[in-house]
């Protein structure tokens, strides 16, 4: 009897109605060297600052008004987007190769930020669930960025739409 009520509760998750579920996981791309990171805010995101050379060399967002620290280096080229009130982001694509050659962040109104070097081995993050986006990012550092995984899922935005 035990047995099946455990068999009724997994098969019950297995088919639980996808609009309730909101996480998914898009795997890491790049080598994985180095020291691991992430960045985790509260809140939407709500801007992006990404430094380039010829490769990744370090990415920051902004959660609300609070930025969180700059993972990498703050060496060669910026290139910074902010994100429009219910504007999030949608997918994260690039190269990689020993180290993330490049990334194309795109958002939910169709704006892009691009930079690096497009060399290596394609890849393309994306949510799994409607109405899911960027809640954070995490991955490994060696001077540079060594890989990045995407964590997506739903955002209350109600407490933060009336502060702007």
């Amino acid at each position: 009897m035990l047995f099946l009520a455990i068999f009724a509760v997994i098969a019950a998750s297995a088919i639980a109605d996808p609009e309730t579920q909101s996480y998914s996981y898009s795997p890491p791309a790049g080598s994985g060297s180095g020291s691991p990171f992430s960045i985790i805010g509260e809140g939407r995101i709500t801007a992006v600052r990404v430094w380039e050379s010829s490769n990744i060399r370090g990415i920051q967002f902004r959660y609300g008004f609070t930025w969180s620290s700059v993972v990498g280096h703050r060496s060669g080229q910026l290139q910074e987007m902010e994100l429009s009130d219910n504007e999030a982001i949608i997918q994260i694509s690039g190269k990689a190769s020993h180290y993330v050659q490049s990334v194309v962040i795109v958002t939910s109104k169709g704006r892009h930020l691009e930079a690096g070097q497009p060399s290596g081995t394609s890849f393309n993050m994306y949510p799994s669930h409607k109405g899911a986006e960027l809640i954070f990012i995490s991955g490994t550092n060696h001077g540079a960025m060594t890989s990045i995984a995407a964590h997506w899922g739903r955002v209350d935005t109600s407490a933060t739409d009336t502060e702007h």
